[in-house]
């Protein structure tokens, strides 16, 4: 152990990570998790250690930082990141504190600088991480060398900025090429972010998440997105109509044609799923009538009609593009039940807003989903907080998406808790 780190104190998380790997390891297929998982202050701080901590978490999007001293900051758990663009376009990410007394050299979401300097005492850092000054009070054994900002593992995939605060962080191979893959038919580099919304919602992050990975509830809770978006994706749901099918092929052929890649493909395990999926017949926009929301199209060939490519990232992150705007949601856990889910709206960089688009027309159907997204969360959890609750089955034909999720988080849980052993430790 490094002579400056020390233990975190009062952090008996022993028992837990017990309970957590013989669950992880025997719980029943295809049912929901133990009520602890849902609601317990230790079983959440090993999420975040074991899966916030180690996983590769969607932070943003490239575009958002377009130009050099252009930077993004996010939360994951107790640890603020800075990502920022230096020089020649590259991207660089830190933890955001300051190598002097920690405090936070970033306090906003975003914004432009031409140094990282610390509010508190002004060091004051390049934006590669360099320390470039102390002042001069520091002795003279101070060496600007030795205390650069503290890097974090940060990626690039089809536009989608992703984090990791492991040390040494999972392979991003798959993720990259599934992502560089499928987003490259869209005008990436060129895209902006036109609304951003957040909102608390007072639930487990997992519960988030299951709700996202099935439609079983959306014809009776999502009247604006049924509008133009089908409840499955897979021409064998049991949902799917012959009418369904033919569409299905029909498209499939037409996107064959332009070259656009549709077929549904997973990444690193469950871990990431990508598939294009069409629109209820004679839509083209997830909007309230259908007709697209802005008159600039995201594509570089201008394709109106692309269906609805639907992006997953494990743990925190669902996507849809359609042929004129993008919606991106970002889920980050604040506590045992309490979650932020951020959504952006992207549309072409040169659409104009009030003439190529109308912000509350552009963010209607996710605002609504949204907030009927929430209300279904919360009152999950608070079913789950009873005294009653024990796990469910999933529905095989309707669940299977949050089988995989619940899977996908089992099985992460136990390699990653296996391959800590000393929990109770704070890095150096």
């Amino acid at each position: 152990m490094d002579p400056i780190a020390s233990p975190r104190l009062g952090d008996p998380l022993e028992e837990a990570r017990h309970f957590a790997l013989e669950t992880a390891m025997h719980h029943p297929h295809g049912f929901s998790l133990p009520q602890a998982f849902y609601n317990d202050d230790r079983l959440f701080r090993l999420d975040m250690r074991t899966i916030f901590e180690r996983e590769w978490i969607f932070a943003g999007m490239s575009c958002e930082i377009p130009a050099k001293g252009q930077f993004m900051t996010l939360d994951i758990g107790d640890n603020p990141i800075i990502i920022v663009r230096g020089d020649g376009g590259s991207l660089h990410a830190f933890h955001n504190t300051c190598r002097h007394r920690g405090s936070r050299l970033c306090a906003t979401q975003s914004g432009k600088v031409a140094k990282l300097v610390c509010p508190y005492h002004q060091w004051t850092y390049e934006l590669d991480g360099r320390l470039l000054f102390a002042g001069t009070e520091m002795g003279a054994d101070f060496r600007l060398e030795d205390h650069g900002l503290a890097p974090v593992a940060l990626t690039e995939a089809g536009g989608y900025l992703f984090v990791s605060l492991a040390s040494e962080p999972p392979d991003a191979s798959d993720l990259k090429a599934a992502f560089d893959s499928y987003l490259s038919f869209y005008d990436m580099e060129n895209l902006k972010v036109a609304v951003t919304t957040t909102i608390e919602e007072q639930a487990n992050w997992k519960l988030v998440l299951e709700n996202n990975r099935e439609c079983y509830h959306c014809n009776g809770s999502h009247p604006e997105l049924i509008k133009t978006l089908y409840e499955f994706d897979d021409t064998e749901d049991p949902r799917a109509t012959p009418e369904y099918r033919a569409l299905v092929e029909r498209k499939q052929q037409e996107w064959d044609a332009l070259g656009i890649p549709w077929k549904m493909r997973w990444a690193g395990g469950k871990r990431n799923r990508l598939t294009r999926t069409p629109l209820v017949e004679g839509t083209v926009s997830m909007t309230m009538d259908g007709r697209p929301a802005c008159s600039t199209p995201l594509t570089h060939q201008g394709i109106e009609d692309m269906g609805s490519l639907r992006l997953l990232h494990l743990p925190n992150s669902w996507n849809h593009f359609v042929g004129d705007h993008a919606a991106v949601f970002r889920v980050l856990p604040l506590g045992p039940q309490r979650t932020q889910v951020t959504t952006k709206w992207l549309v072409h960089k040169d659409a104009v807003e009030g003439i190529d688009y109308d912000p509350e027309n552009l963010r209607r159907v996710w605002d609504a989903t949204n907030a009927q997204d929430r209300r279904l969360a919360e009152e999950n959890q608070r079913g789950i907080n009873s005294l009653a609750y024990r796990p469910g089955p999933y529905s095989p034909t309707y669940e299977y998406g949050v089988i995989d999720f619940i899977d996908w988080y089992r099985s992460t849980l136990t390699s990653n808790l296996s391959d800590t052993p000393e929990l109770s430790l704070v890095r150096a």
